[in-house]
């Protein structure tokens, strides 16, 4: 199995001193009979006009034409920074899912998290419009703004760092949203204790 991990600067970890990010802590949770290639692919503040145009000449140097080929989307909110519409966010997500399903590429999705400085009401209804976007075509989708919107622990992780981007409290909490929202299932493993 080889899973690409394309997205934003979370997906590279940033601010975590560990430098596990969530995708080091939800792979080291991730117990399987068969080594898995993992390759984290994140472009630091990328939005998804920028994400659907290199995602897929990235992914194939990775993917093998006898692998079970696996891609995950982690989500930012550079959309909203750069003005990109909601409509436009939900046409580049469906084009990266829609490609991705033509080539037999299995998708997951994890959505933007709550920024201290983004707009609150803009990044929910950003995740909302991926959400349906996943939901119609059948992918998983891991909700991380509405379940961190008021949590404490990851509100002050955010502030005791950069004051944007998480510590390891909060990419561990992002982690646990990813293993307990379906991950397991999208691997085809048993859910892990």
């Amino acid at each position: 199995m080889r899973v690409c991990v394309v997205g934003d600067e979370l997906v590279a970890g940033l601010g975590d001193a560990r430098g596990l990010g969530w995708v080091g802590r939800v792979m080291a949770r991730t117990t399987t009979e068969n080594p898995v290639l993992v390759a984290p692919l994140a472009v630091p503040g990328e939005s998804t006009s920028a994400l659907s145009a290199r995602w897929e000449s990235e992914t194939q140097r990775r993917f093998g034409a006898h692998s079970d080929n696996r891609l995950v989307i982690g989500l930012g909110s550079q959309d909203i920074l750069d003005g990109v519409s909601v409509a436009r966010s939900r046409l580049n997500l469906a084009n990266v899912l829609d490609v991705a399903a033509a080539s037999r590429i299995s998708c997951f999705v994890v959505g933007p998290p709550p920024r201290p400085d983004v707009d609150d009401d803009a990044v929910a209804a950003l995740s909302q419009a991926f959400s349906d976007v996943c939901r119609r075509r059948h992918v998983p989708y891991v909700e991380t703004h509405e379940p961190l919107r008021t949590h404490e622990q990851w509100h002050a992780d955010v502030a005791a760092g950069d004051g944007v981007h998480p510590g390891q409290a909060g990419y561990g909490l992002l982690a646990w949203l990813v293993l307990h929202n379906g991950w397991h299932a999208w691997l085809g493993l048993p859910e892990s204790t």
